[in-house]
């Protein structure tokens, strides 16, 4: 009789653990990711085209945007200003940006997103190096930035003669 009971307890267990074998799979987040990963190509070409509201509807109302060598932004007009001020700078040195690696992940409604960049200038060279990395949250079946930080890899390089005059704020202060 005890081996009855014991052989039957043990079917139990073994059924009981089988059904929760599934439970603990990783959920698929290639979609997440995907989503994010354009949104941060969707950033860069706004910062390339000068569109501060579209970049400032990427972040949550709580968002903090941290740049380099600036105060932190924490509210959409602080980050529009920041964004206007530093975009016309780069558009003036001849300055563009261009994202180069990117790593993500997701676990429910809250992923990361980090890569490196660089700052093209108007004949292609890179005049700077940096890295990202963002904080996303996903609310109503939309992802949106909680916090974004970037900073450069080493001081930029000295504009060529004919852009040292506009003194260019984007690759001083490291847009991203």
């Amino acid at each position: 009789m005890n081996k009855i009971f014991c052989a039957g307890l043990s079917t139990v267990v073994l059924v009981a653990l089988s059904g929760c074998a599934g439970t603990n799979a990783p959920a698929d987040t290639k979609a997440d990711t995907d989503a994010i990963s354009a949104s941060t190509v969707a950033w860069a070409a706004a910062y390339n085209s000068g569109d501060a509201d579209k970049i400032a509807a990427m972040y949550t109302d709580d968002a903090i945007m941290m740049p380099p060598n600036a105060p932190a932004a924490a509210s959409h007009e602080a980050m529009k200003k920041y964004l206007a001020d530093d975009m016309a700078a780069a558009k003036a040195a001849g300055l563009s940006l261009a994202l180069d690696s990117e790593a993500s992940g997701v676990s429910g409604d809250l992923a990361w997103h980090s890569g490196t960049f660089h700052m093209a200038g108007a004949n292609g060279a890179t005049m700077g190096t940096g890295k990202y990395s963002e904080v996303w949250r996903k609310a109503d079946g939309k992802w949106l930035m909680i916090r974004d930080i970037w900073n450069l890899d080493a001081p930029p390089v000295a504009a060529a003669p004919a852009a040292a005059a506009a003194a260019p704020a984007a690759a001083r202060q490291g847009s991203r």
